[in-house]
């Protein structure tokens, strides 16, 4: 068993292969953390927790006669609220007497075998080869009758512990939840560690921040309606000197695509406190009696094997704890989007040409982009008229698939439909359906506004004209895309007192649509977008395999998004292409970038130079050659494209260490410079390797020595060359 309740130290400890996490019943029966990290015995290690008579830090009114005692300075499981503990709180209520207090005591617990679900919320799974078990344990407040059970879920042999809220209104009026936290993480000193953060912003997604935490609250938040461009619902705390190798790291990862608050405290006493939830701005939940509330879930684990230790952790469980479809595991055909080729401007006649010149590249599949549907001829109309546009597909969809399925190509399609266009049928019939407060003119992006996904009248509407078209041919591959942030937060559907759960019931609007819609299609090839990479997250993934990185596919950029991204999601989830853009950047260097991705191509395939499409063909076979290593193996960053640099290198190595892709890029040639190594990783190093691939020749070398010798870079090369070099044993 991998939870354990010891009755006489009154402990919970939760043990994965390699770390321990322990919480204590303590004084007065609150939840007391008292550890997260490496591997311990089964021993109570509340020793460690000091208590002192702190000057303005109150006390329970139990402890009147002992001082030492304050939750303003207790490592607490989940925080109380209005309790004497003044740092960021896990929850904030208003009560039905109008107080706003939550005085959360240990009522109970279970310990169960499996993993837990979450309604209306997507969450990772279990798997046959999984040890997985489950502990419920359940604060109540004796006054306001608010109970609050956390969840807790051990995948032992994975080292990730994943956590959640319930928030359950047991008295008889009403409550108004205001904040709440799915997970809270407290450290009795923290002084010693560095947040890793992913902000960015539109075409610069997933950009990396390294800070030392401070004596102030760190908020890393989204107000935009999902995950967004600007911050990752996913942050690292590590120690100062934590490397790629080496050094105690912290994940902590939300499965939410909506508006998220990640706090970071360092208090007073230098005690840490680490908190994921739902933001709280614009945010008030009503709760009657006897209603629940269910908050995302996080995915948390501890490695001392540095930056590189929790990339791999999380990209092994990506790939098998996060999205049951079949694509996760088979090989994905090569793709080419219409977008860049043709925009808005084409017909079936035109699509059918740029199929039959795409494979001659090795491509496998044309994905018909926006454009096709309504009266789609700009980006200012149309969106919401779910039907083909006649007067571009003449033949219709049925038959130009079909068209393009006897090229021995497989089709693709391209959706929004989480928005709506002011100009078209949908917003004239249903204009109650849209994002609009009354009396005030609406925020407009790219002439559109949002759909209410909250009422289930346009949650049904979008699944069945979606299911219509997907169901009206062969289609192979769906992406979804969303092009604006949400502004005016107002539902025609909710009363007044209820529009502060608008936001919330639109993430819960979307997973249901997304249910009738992903999850009734397997065959189909999900992609998700939001103007590239602005709601790429965990909770995404368990819907879609792979998610469009960025709309930027300027190769040199893409080095820093993919670097980024890599902490997280392993490549075979991260949509990258090859395009027209940057034109000084050689084809093939385009194509070893976008190999740190899915690949694919976004280009006029029926204007090609002879040599350009004689660099397709030879990717394309490159790609489908090294798949299976690049989408399974382990992933090394080997520099750091954020630094100064003249090269950035990345490298994939299978599990049984036996094979390895090495893939460099020139960012920085300088002239009679010195000659410069790339130390390889991950290799076993009593095996004698063969070194071979686009540097002439080939050697045999020692595992040991090309790990601590390295690889000569090479010089005298064409600016912003690309090398990808084979290690096989």
């Amino acid at each position: 068993m991998s939870i354990i309740f010891n009755e006489k130290q009154k402990t919970f400890s939760l043990h994965t292969k390699n770390t321990t996490y322990q919480m204590k019943i303590g004084n007065l029966d609150y939840l007391i953390h008292t550890y997260y990290g490496p591997s311990i015995p089964d021993e109570d290690v509340s020793y460690q927790i000091k208590q002192y008579d702190r000057g303005f830090s109150g006390n329970p009114i139990e402890s009147i006669q002992d001082r030492t005692f304050s939750l303003d300075a207790q490592p607490q499981e989940f925080s109380t609220y209005q309790q004497g503990d003044f740092r960021t709180s896990s929850m904030e209520v208003v009560n039905a007497d109008g107080s706003m207090v939550f005085g959360g005591k240990v009522k109970d617990y279970r310990i169960k075998t499996g993993k837990f679900t979450l309604d209306g919320l997507p969450t990772c799974f279990a798997t046959e080869k999984d040890t997985v078990d489950t502990l419920e344990i359940t604060l109540a407040d004796p006054v306001s009758l608010v109970e609050v059970t956390l969840l807790y879920s051990v995948f032992e042999e994975k080292d990730i512990i994943t956590r959640s809220t319930l928030v359950y209104n047991a008295g008889s009026g009403t409550i108004h939840l205001r904040k709440i936290m799915a997970s809270c993480l407290d450290f009795t000193n923290g002084s010693d560690k560095d947040i890793v953060s992913f902000p960015g912003r539109y075409g610069q997604e997933k950009q990396v921040e390294r800070m030392c935490v401070n004596h102030h609250i760190h908020r890393f938040e989204s107000g935009r309606g999902s995950s967004s461009h600007q911050q990752s619902p996913y942050l690292i705390l590590c120690d100062h000197d934590a490397t790629e190798d080496f050094g105690t790291c912290y994940g902590m990862a939300m499965m939410y695509s909506g508006n998220f608050l990640a706090e970071v405290e360092l208090d007073q006493y230098d005690q840490l406190r680490v908190q994921m939830g739902i933001n709280n701005k614009n945010f008030n939940f009503l709760l009657e009696a006897g209603e629940r509330f269910t908050a995302p879930e996080v995915v948390m684990t501890c490695t001392e094997k540095g930056l590189t230790g929790i990339t791999h952790i999380y990209h092994d469980f990506i790939r098998s704890n996060l999205n049951r479809s079949k694509f996760m595991h088979e090989e994905r055909p090569i793709l080419i989007n219409t977008w860049e080729a043709v925009f808005f401007d084409f017909d079936d006649k035109k699509l059918v040409e740029v199929a039959k010149a795409a494979k001659k590249m090795g491509v496998e599949m044309l994905v018909m982009d926006d454009g096709w549907f309504g009266k789609r001829d700009n980006d200012k109309s149309g969106l919401g008229d779910w039907f083909v546009n006649r007067n571009k597909i003449h033949c219709g969809l049925h038959d130009l698939v079909k068209q393009v399925n006897e090229l021995d190509m497989k089709f693709g399609i391209w959706f929004e439909p989480e928005m709506v266009s002011v100009d078209s049928d949908l917003y004239r019939k249903h204009p109650d359906w849209a994002m609009e407060i009354p009396g005030r003119d609406a925020i407009v992006s790219r002439e559109q506004l949002a759909l209410d996904i909250s009422r289930r009248d346009v949650q049904d509407y979008l699944i069945e004209s979606v299911n219509a078209i997907l169901d009206d041919a062969n289609i192979a591959y769906m992406k979804w895309d969303i092009n604006r942030s949400v502004t005016d937060l107002w539902s025609n559907a909710l009363a007044s007192e209820r529009q502060g759960e608008l936001a919330h019931r639109m993430v819960l609007g979307l997973y249901r649509i997304m249910d009738g819609i992903i999850k009734t299609h397997p065959d189909i090839l999900f992609e998700g977008c939001s103007g590239g990479g602005g709601r790429f997250d965990l909770a995404m993934l368990s819907y879609y395999p792979q998610y469009w990185s960025s709309d930027n596919t300027k190769p040199i950029d893409n080095l820093k998004l993919h670097y980024g991204a890599s902490f997280l999601y392993p490549p075979c989830t991260q949509g990258a292409h090859v395009s027209d853009s940057t034109a000084y950047v050689p084809f093939d260097t385009k194509a070893v970038i976008a190999m740190g991705g899915t690949f694919g191509y976004e280009l006029d395939a029926t204007h090609l130079e002879p040599e350009i499409l004689a660099g397709c063909q030879k990717m394309s076979k490159r790609f489908k050659k090294y798949f299976k290593l690049i989408s399974e193996g382990d992933y090394y960053r080997l520099t750091n494209p954020f630094s100064t640099g003249n090269f950035t290198a990345w490298q994939s190595v299978s599990k049984d260490k036996k094979e390895s892709l090495l893939s460099i890029v020139i960012t920085n040639q300088t002239v009679n410079g010195p000659q410069e190594y790339v130390k390889v990783k991950g290799l076993d190093k009593d095996l004698q390797y063969t070194v071979s691939g686009d540097i002439a020749g080939s050697v045999i070398v020692s595992g040991a020595a090309l790990m601590r010798v390295g690889i000569p870079v090479p010089r005298d090369v064409q600016d912003y060359s690309a090398f990808q070099i084979e290690i096989k044993a």
